[in-house]
């Protein structure tokens, strides 16, 4: 382990994942529920899961919900990951999450989350610049709630790259726009969320590489764009890489790209090539398909996996 590996997540709208398992689920009529869970989840609770089970050690901030805390205070205590979180007025906010494991399909429900008020964010923003002084790599993931402004992230990039730290981003919408003008260090926007910045479709590899290298001119590092069955472009100024992932049983797509993200940040964290990053992120995305709930197996476990990993360098 290394003595500056510390890692922060910032996840400003978490919500408690209500996972139902319905075979063969269909709108407009009766399904019966197979199985059901909750889990505390968000995009950076998400990726502060991956990373802790991975080794590192990590902080995990934003907002919470006083009247409901206690399903992730259990879950941070369960995975070693240190509680930093701003306990905020009313509830964590509820995602629902339909897992049909015949059609392999998941059906997402989000609640919108409470308003955090100003002295809530200053809080927030006091906490971050104590990070900035232990953390080498701070995570910004997931949605914006409501009442805060679209360029929020990008606020809370300036404020952190100024304190000397690095950003990895995974957003969407007006908020990912924002925040992309801010130049940190790695995005990870899956194919429909780089296709929504650039404002038109990209039908073909060339076309993602290209849009990647815009990002990369404006003075981001590494872009990573997530492309489902047909695996993950792995892009920075001197190389592209793109990762096949082997054919698996799919279980549930949630997760997925916060599991990359974390593969990618682990892979930073530990100096690898693009190649080792993209490698280990890969093998990391396939275990949040195959299995519900974030997680890592044991390390013998994701071994095997990332040897099933194809890598193609690509050349431009």
């Amino acid at each position: 382990m290394k003595p500056d590996a510390k890692i922060a997540t910032i996840t400003l709208n978490p919500a408690i994942d209500q996972t139902i398992v319905i075979p063969n689920f269909s709108m407009g009529s009766v399904n019966r529920v197979q199985d059901l869970r909750y889990d505390a989840g968000g995009k950076g609770v998400n990726v502060a899961a991956f990373l802790a089970d991975y080794g590192l050690p990590v902080t995990a901030t934003g907002f919470l919900g006083q009247e409901n805390p206690h399903l992730f205070e259990h879950f941070f205590k369960q995975k070693k990951i240190t509680d930093r979180f701003v306990r905020i007025d009313g509830s964590t906010r509820t995602g629902i999450k339909i897992i049909d494991k015949v059609k392999e399909e998941t059906t997402d429900i989000n609640f919108p989350g409470h308003k955090p008020m100003p002295e809530d964010v200053e809080s927030l923003f006091k906490i971050i610049d104590e990070l900035c002084t232990e953390c080498r790599w701070l995570v910004i993931a997931g949605s914006i709630p409501l009442g805060l402004p679209a360029d929020i992230y990008k606020e809370i990039i300036v404020f952190i790259t100024q304190k000397g730290g690095q950003v990895a981003l995974d957003a969407s919408g007006e908020g990912f726009r924002e925040a992309v003008t801010a130049a940190p260090a790695l995005v990870k926007p899956n194919i429909d969320e780089l296709q929504e910045l650039c404002g038109h479709s990209l039908n073909t590899q060339v076309e993602v590489i290209h849009a990647a290298r815009r990002l990369i001119d404006q003075g981001l590092k590494t872009v990573v764009v997530s492309m489902g069955e047909k695996g993950a472009l792995f892009v920075d100024k001197a190389e592209v890489i793109r990762a096949i992932p082997p054919k698996v049983q799919v279980k549930s797509t949630v997760g997925a790209g916060d599991a990359m993200l974390s593969g990618m940040v682990a892979g930073k964290i530990e100096n690898k090539s693009l190649k080792e990053c993209a490698r280990l992120a890969t093998a990391f995305s396939i275990v949040a398909v195959t299995h519900i709930g974030a997680g890592l197996p044991p390390a013998k476990s994701l071994d095997s996996i990332e040897c099933q990993i194809q890598l193609d360098e690509i050349k431009n």
